[in-house]
């Protein structure tokens, strides 16, 4: 009997005259609870991204002076921060680049529902999956557009790479070969510093042995149709800036360089690049907000009435 007392009294509460809005509240917080997501149609992304994971990669030249980190640790900080801003519906998968092939490693995957996936495969990708030293960004960017074209479905494209050569390229190289400018949309991500500098050598197992020297790489002067200008220092890197515009320009790509995580992000939220496709929407914060803007104003303590309001009343 008491409960049943305590519930009529709870119900005359909530329906008794200038209680409405307590009655409209618990209303909404109901439908809160209970409203399924919604497909709305909204902007998305779908993005196929290849690193950079040759030797050069592993010049710790980004970051602070104080606390400096690797050009492929910095790019993959970068896409973590980026994932956290790509709307639900979006899809991400990777690819890694060594040689002049880039391998596929995960097929894109919607970033909400596979979030901690995408997150846990990401910090696996380093230097040590490498099958040869060698870096051939200029064929390599080849490849990451037809893998691009083979996914489909309006996948874009971003490849993230300090465009150091090695072998450096010979003069008639530096043109990319069967090349369609805008057949593929994506992004050529430049990461790495101004400043040539040592290269850390590896052994198999991913453990740094020392820095390569000038005698153990190939050298420009090594080509006999060279005519780059100036000594060589191919056992040195820095970001090949112009090199990499000048690629995403024969290909069509937009040119970014990550001078800073929020760089990537930018880049990735492109709204030229993003598809209007519906997703399911959870829309539950909508009435849950509405009931508490009630429950505020209904408990909100009635404000003073203002004097110079009284003073118009009674000259009136």
């Amino acid at each position: 009997m008491r409960l049943r007392a305590l519930a009529e009294r709870l119900l005359g509460l909530f329906f008794a005259r200038g209680h409405w809005p307590l009655t409209l509240a618990a209303l909404l917080l109901l439908a809160a609870v209970r409203m399924p997501p919604l497909t709305l149609p909204r902007a998305t992304f779908r993005y196929m991204v290849t690193f950079d994971i040759t030797q050069s990669m592993n010049v710790e030249d980004m970051g602070s002076p104080a606390a400096p980190v690797s050009r492929l640790a910095y790019a993959r900080n970068a896409m973590r921060e980026a994932l956290k801003h790509l709307p639900c519906g979006s899809e991400v998968g990777w690819a890694v680049f060594s040689d002049y092939r880039a391998l596929p490693l995960l097929m894109p995957l919607e970033v909400c529902a596979h979030y901690d996936a995408l997150l846990s495969s990401l910090e696996r990708i380093d230097a040590r999956m490498a099958w040869v030293n060698a870096s051939n960004i200029t064929k390599g960017l080849y490849w990451v557009l037809r893998m691009g074209r083979s996914i489909g479905d309006g996948a874009r494209v971003v490849f993230i790479t300090d465009g150091h050569e090695s072998p450096p390229l010979r003069p008639s190289e530096h043109s990319m070969q069967n090349a369609t400018p805008g057949e593929s949309a994506g992004w050529l991500v430049g990461v790495g510093g101004d400043r040539p500098v040592p290269i850390p050598k590896s052994d198999p197992d991913g453990q740094r042995i020392g820095y390569w020297r000038a005698d153990e790489v190939v050298q420009r002067n090594a080509i006999s149709d060279t005519a780059t200008p100036g000594p060589s220092q191919e056992h040195l890197s820095a970001l090949h800036e112009a090199h990499l515009q000048s690629l995403a320009k024969q290909a069509g790509l937009g040119y970014r360089r990550l001078a800073s995580p929020e760089a990537l992000t930018s880049a990735l939220l492109d709204a030229a690049l993003a598809q209007r496709k519906p997703v399911r929407t959870d829309v539950h914060w909508l009435p849950a907000a509405l009931a508490l803007l009630l429950m505020i104003w209904h408990f909100l303590p009635a404000l003073p009435r203002s004097p110079w309001r009284g003073l118009q009343r009674k000259q009136r």
